[in-house]
C-alpha cells in the first residue's frame, strides 16, 4: 500500500536531493517562505554527494548573513579557514606563479582605473608585480588575515574582502539543522519513479523505494549529475561545452594538515589539467581535476598522491563530469540547481556561487500556481548569462597560456574560444582596458590580474594616463605600496586569527604562534 506526504499549501515546495546545493536551497526557502509554504526534502543515505566544493568567493557571506549566520560559530562547525584569493602556479608558463586576490587593487583616480598607471610603469619595466597594490594579495604573499576595518574608511584595512574554505560535509549538516527547525520535512529514500500530470507534463509526484508518494507544486532538482527530474522525467537536453573545457575528471582526497594555514586557495597547472589545495583547520583538500584523452587514471592519481603537502587520509575518490549546462535552468514545474543544472570546474571557486545564484533568482521569479511563461523564460534567460559569465572566464585560463611543452596544453593554447571571451581578449591587447558588463560575477579586477598574471600583455596603456607625469605616478604607486604594506605589517598571522575567534574543538590550528 501506498502512502503519501500530502501537499497542504498552495504551492509545495519539494527539493529532490540533499548536499550542500539541497541543503542550501532548503535553508533559504525555510528563512524567506517563513513556514507558509510546505518545504519537504527528499534523500537517501545510499546515495553518496559530490561534495568536494569546499572553497568558496566573497558572495557567500551574503548568504550567510540573509540566514544570520554567527559566523564565528559558522567557522568552527565546518572547521572553515579563511580565503582571500587563489594562487595559480605554472598556468602561463612553468614556474610562474601569481594571485588572484579578492577586492580592489591600489586607488582609483577621477580619470582612469589605477590598473592604467601601474601599467604604464610596468611596461617601461619601473613598476612591482600587482600583488604590492592590495591589500588581499600583499596578505596572502605574508599568511596574514583579518577581517575588514570598518571603522576605518579610508585605510586598505577596511577594503579586506575574504571567503571561505570549509568541509563541505559539514556545511550541509550545518544548513540541515538550520532548515529542519524552520519546518523543513525530510524525507529518507530513494526515488524509484516520477509521475507527471496527463494535462500538462509537469510533475506530480516522486515515489520512493518504501512506496511512499511525494507530491508538489514546485520540484527543486538538485540530485547531481544525473538530474533525475530536470533530465531524467522531463529530457531537457544538455548544451556540451567540453570542447572549450576538455577535461572530464577528477580525482579528490584530503591530507594531513601542514605546518602553515595558508589564507588563500592553491591551483597548479599539470600535465593535463591542474591540482586543488585547499587549507581547512582539521585537513588540505586536495584533487586533480584532468582530461582522460590526455591522462590516464592511473597516471592522474600518481600525480596527485605524489604532490600533497601530508599523509593522505582517504583513498582518492573518482569523479567523472561534463562540462556545459541544461538547455533550460527552469522546464515546466521542475527548477534545476547545483550539479543537475550544469557543471563548471572548480577553478575559480564558482560551484557554490552558482547554487546561491539559482537560489535568488528562483526567489526573484518564485512561481504562482499557473507558473507564467513570461518569469520561467526571464529565469531561464539569467541562469544562461550567469553560466556563459563563469564559462569564459574559466576558459581564459586555459586559452591564456604558452605552455607547449604537453598536447593538452598545445589544444588549450591553440583552441578557438567564444566569440564573447575573444572580444574581451583583444579589447585588453590594445590598451589593457576591461569592460564589465551588467551584473556579471567577476570585476574587471579579476580579469585583468588572470590576463596579466598568464602574460596576456596589452599594446599600450590609456591615452589618459599621460594626463600626469612619470614622477606623479611614481609617487602616486610608491605611496598605495608603503600604505599596504603598512597595513599589512599590523595583520595577525592567518592561523592567529583562527585561533583566537573561530578555531573548532579540537583544532589545532597549523602555525598559530
Amino acid at each position: 500500500m501506498q502512502t503519501s506526504v500530502p501537499a497542504d499549501a498552495p504551492l509545495s515546495v519539494v527539493i529532490v536531493g540533499g548536499g550542500t546545493s539541497g541543503w542550501m536551497t532548503a535553508a533559504a526557502l525555510a528563512k524567506v517562505l517563513r513556514g507558509r509554504y510546505r518545504i519537504s526534502l527528499v534523500e537517501s543515505e545510499e546515495i553518496g554527494t559530490v561534495g568536494v566544493g569546499e572553497a568558496t568567493i566573497p558572495m557567500i557571506s551574503l548568504f550567510n548573513r540573509m540566514l544570520e549566520f554567527d559566523e564565528d560559530e559558522f567557522m568552527r562547525e565546518t572547521q572553515a579557514s579563511f580565503k582571500l584569493g587563489i594562487e595559480f602556479v605554472n598556468w602561463g608558463r612553468l614556474g610562474d606563479r601569481y594571485i588572484h586576490g579578492f577586492g580592489v587593487i591600489g586607488q582609483d583616480t577621477w580619470t582612469v582605473d589605477f590598473y592604467q598607471y601601474w601599467l604604464k610603469q610596468y611596461l617601461a619595466g619601473k613598476a612591482k608585480e600587482l600583488e604590492h597594490y592590495s591589500i588581499n594579495t600583499a596578505a596572502c604573499l605574508r599568511d596574514r588575515f583579518m577581517r575588514p576595518r570598518i571603522d576605518m574608511p579610508k585605510s586598505p584595512l577596511s577594503q579586506i574582502a575574504y571567503a571561505f574554505h570549509f568541509d563541505a560535509s559539514l556545511y550541509a549538516r550545518y544548513l540541515r539543522r538550520y532548515a529542519e527547525a524552520r519546518g523543513v520535512h525530510r524525507v529518507e529514500g530513494r526515488i524509484v519513479d516520477v509521475t507527471l500530470r496527463d494535462t500538462d507534463g509537469h510533475v506530480a509526484s516522486v515515489t520512493l523505494q518504501s512506496g511512499v508518494r511525494v507530491e508538489g507544486g514546485l520540484f527543486i532538482d538538485c540530485s547531481g549529475f544525473r538530474g533525475l527530474l530536470i533530465e531524467g522525467a522531463l529530457r531537457t537536453g544538455f548544451e556540451d561545452w567540453s570542447h572549450w573545457l576538455p577535461c572530464d575528471r577528477a580525482l579528490a582526497v584530503p591530507c594531513a594538515s601542514a605546518m602553515e594555514l595558508h589564507p588563500y586557495t592553491r591551483s597548479t597547472a599539470r600535465q593535463a589539467g591542474w591540482q586543488w589545495r585547499i587549507p581547512l583547520q582539521h585537513r588540505i583538500g586536495n584533487g586533480h581535476v584532468y582530461s582522460s584523452k590526455y591522462l590516464s587514471d592511473d597516471e592522474a592519481a600518481a600525480t596527485l598522491l605524489g604532490n600533497l603537502d601530508g599523509a593522505p587520509l582517504a583513498e582518492p575518490r573518482p569523479i567523472r563530469f561534463q562540462t556545459g549546462r541544461r538547455r533550460l535552468a527552469w522546464n515546466r514545474n521542475v527548477v534545476s540547481v547545483g550539479l543537475a543544472s550544469g557543471f563548471l570546474e572548480p577553478l575559480e571557486s564558482t560551484s557554490i556561487h552558482l547554487v546561491q545564484m539559482s537560489i535568488a533568482h528562483l526567489l526573484t521569479f518564485f512561481p504562482s500556481v499557473g507558473f507564467e511563461a513570461a518569469d520561467v523564460d526571464q529565469y531561464n534567460r539569467v541562469m544562461q548569462q550567469e553560466y556563459e559569465w563563469v564559462r569564459d572566464f574559466i576558459i581564459l585560463h586555459y586559452k591564456a597560456t604558452e605552455r607547449s611543452d604537453t598536447p593538452f596544453w598545445n589544444y588549450c593554447r591553440t583552441m578557438e574560444v567564444p566569440a564573447s571571451l575573444q572580444t574581451r581578449l583583444d579589447l585588453f591587447r590594445t590598451h589593457g582596458r576591461v569592460f564589465r558588463e551588467g551584473n556579471e560575477l567577476f570585476a574587471k579586477v579579476s580579469w585583468l590580474q588572470v590576463m596579466h598574471g598568464q602574460r596576456v600583455r596589452p599594446a599600450s596603456y590609456h591615452p589618459l594616463t599621460d594626463l600626469l607625469s612619470e614622477a606623479e605616478i611614481r609617487a602616486y604607486l610608491e605611496e598605495i605600496e608603503g600604505v599596504i604594506a603598512a597595513c599589512t605589517e599590523v595583520m595577525p598571522s592567518h592561523a592567529r586569527f583562527i585561533a583566537d575567534h573561530c578555531a573548532a574543538a579540537g583544532a589545532a590550528v597549523a602555525g598559530k604562534h
